[in-house]
């Protein structure tokens, strides 16, 4: 078992929009499907991580964390480097 993985982090994120058993079931599509991908290609599986959507787009990230800062009253202020 593994607290940190890709499949973990999914569910997370789908349990908080749309309830826990949907993000099951999504969650079981998703291995289902990399079940058959790696039945059917005859691969290893790797897991891709609990960071993979922050690394993929880490734009989207930095809103969020700037939507929650300012939920929380802060401001966030950006200087150039």
């Amino acid at each position: 078992r593994q607290k940190n993985s890709y499949y973990g982090a999914f569910y997370r994120r789908i349990a908080t929009r749309r309830g826990k058993q949907r993000a099951l079931v999504a969650v079981m599509h998703k291995l289902t499907v990399a079940i058959w991908h790696v039945l059917h290609d005859r691969t290893g599986h790797k897991d891709l991580g609990a960071d993979y959507h922050t690394r993929k787009n880490p734009q989207r990230a930095m809103r969020r964390m700037i939507r929650e800062a300012n939920a929380l009253g802060l401001t966030i202020r950006f200087d150039p480097a």
